[in-house]
């Protein structure tokens, strides 16, 4: 914990589950490093494409019959699309 410069899961909420959110925190605060030739814009978009579509893929799952964030026909041909986008999101990372 102290390499990796975090309080660690036993200091950050009752039984670490708010570890994850002081993590996220901190890497928002982080210095921003972007490359000196190139687009700047697209490598700085780029990580918010890839969570942005992790989490679009998850709203076509159904977790059980109660929890069902969209229920689509075409659910399996829509998360296929959504997961197709990795190759062009670790291009423009």
């Amino acid at each position: 914990a102290g390499i990796q410069q975090h309080i660690g899961p036993e200091y950050a909420g009752p039984l670490g589950i708010l570890q994850a959110l002081a993590d996220g925190t901190k890497l928002l605060f982080k210095e921003d490093l972007r490359p000196s030739r190139g687009n700047t814009h697209l490598f700085s978009i780029g990580p918010s494409i890839a969570v942005i579509s992790i989490l679009l893929s998850y709203s076509v799952i159904p977790f059980n019959n109660h929890l069902i964030l969209a229920d689509l026909n075409i659910s399996i041909f829509l998360w296929m699309a959504i997961s197709s986008h990795y190759e062009k999101i670790i291009i423009l990372q």
